[in-house]
C-alpha cells in the first residue's frame, strides 16, 4: 500500500489537544449563532411551489434560472428531473401561502413567453405551506438525530460506552460547521442538504471508528500504558490511509462541486467541507473527548476506594 506518512512516526498529536478543543468550540459556537440567525432555509422547508415542466428542445438550466430572476422571481432553484435527454425540470420558488397560486400562474406565463420554441408543458404543481415545510424541517432534524444515537449504540457495542461520546460530539461538530457555512454563504438548506449531512455522518464515523479500532488494538497488546500513549500511536499509524482516503473523496468533491452542476453544487459543497472537518475531528475532537471521560473515570476510581 502506499504510504505518504510512514506508519512508524511517533508526532505527538495529544500534545495539540488543548489548542484545537478551543479552536474547535469557537468554530462550533460561531456556527450555532449562525444557524439560529442566518441559516436559509429553501423550499421544502420554508413552503413554496415546486413546478414540474416538460421541454420539447432542450433548454439550458442557466438560461431558465436566468429569465426567472429578470422576472423578478427570488430564491429560484432549477433542477432536472430524470434523464438529460427528457427535458423535464423542477421549478422551486418561495412565497406567503395566500399568492402561491397567483406566483405559479405567473411563472407559467412567463416561461411560455420566454421560451416559446421550446414547447413548454407544465405537468404538474405542488404547493407547500408553510406548516408543512415546517414538519418537514423538525423530520429532517430528527432524522439526523436519530442516525446520531443509532451510531451511540453501536460504537458502545463494538469497541466500549467510553468511546461513544467522542464520537457523537465528533459529529455533532462537523454537522454544525457545515451548517454555519452554509448560513454564512447564504446557500439554502434543502432535502438535499440533508442527504448531504447524513452522507457526512457516516464518512466521518468511519474515520473515527478506524483510529478507534486501532487504539483498543494497542490496549489489548499494552495494557498498562495510558489512553492518551495509546491515541498517539494508533493516529500516526492511520495516518497515511486517513490522507490517502480523504484526498480522494475531497478530489472527487471537489471535482463535483465545480463541474457537476448547479443541481449538486450544493450537495458537494457539504460533502466537501465533510471531509476536511470529519478528518480533523476524527483526530482532533473525537480523541481529546475519550480522553478527557477516561481520566474522569479514573479521578473518580480513587475518590471511590477512599469512600
Amino acid at each position: 500500500m502506499i504510504e505518504l506518512i510512514k506508519s512508524d512516526i511517533s508526532y505527538n498529536f495529544t500534545s495539540k489537544f488543548k489548542i484545537t478543543s478551543l479552536l474547535s468550540a469557537i468554530l462550533v459556537l460561531g456556527s450555532l449563532v449562525l444557524i439560529l440567525t442566518k441559516l436559509n432555509y429553501g423550499v421544502d422547508f420554508r413552503g413554496g411551489a415546486e413546478i414540474q415542466i416538460k421541454f420539447q428542445k432542450e433548454v439550458s438550466l442557466n438560461d431558465l434560472r436566468q429569465t426567472l430572476k429578470e422576472q423578478g422571481f427570488k430564491d429560484v432553484s432549477v433542477q432536472t428531473i430524470g434523464e438529460v435527454t427528457e427535458n423535464e425540470v423542477l421549478v422551486k420558488l418561495q412565497g406567503d401561502e395566500s399568492n402561491l397560486n397567483e406566483i405559479t400562474q405567473e411563472v407559467e406565463t412567463s416561461l411560455v413567453k420566454s421560451f416559446t420554441g421550446a414547447g413548454v408543458e407544465v405537468r404538474k404543481v405542488d404547493i407547500v405551506g408553510p406548516k408543512a415545510g415546517a414538519q418537514l424541517r423538525v423530520a429532517g432534524f430528527q432524522a439526523m438525530l436519530w442516525a446520531l444515537i443509532a451510531i451511540m449504540i453501536y460504537i458502545g457495542l463494538r469497541f466500549d460506552f467510553k468511546y461513544s461520546p467522542g464520537a457523537i460530539v465528533a459529529l455533532f461538530h462537523d454537522v454544525s460547521i457545515i451548517l454555519g457555512v452554509y448560513a454564512l454563504t447564504g446557500t439554502q438548506f434543502t432535502l438535499q442538504t440533508v442527504a448531504a449531512l447524513l452522507a457526512v455522518i457516516g464518512y466521518s464515523v468511519n474515520d473515527t471508528v478506524i483510529v478507534y479500532d486501532r487504539v483498543r488494538e494497542h490496549e489489548e497488546k499494552y495494557a498498562g500504558v495510558s489512553l492518551s500513549t495509546h491515541i498517539n500511536k494508533a493516529v500516526n499509524e492511520t495516518l497515511s490511509r486517513t490522507l490517502l482516503t480523504s484526498g480522494t473523496t475531497l478530489f472527487i468533491s471537489v471535482s463535483m462541486y465545480f463541474f457537476g452542476g448547479l443541481a449538486i453544487k450544493d450537495f458537494f459543497l457539504a460533502m466537501s467541507i465533510g471531509v476536511l472537518i470529519g478528518t480533523y475531528s476524527s483526530i482532533f475532537v473525537a480523541a481529546p473527548v475519550t480522553l478527557f471521560f477516561d481520566n474522569l473515570n479514573a479521578a473518580k476510581a480513587p475518590a471511590k476506594v477512599n469512600a
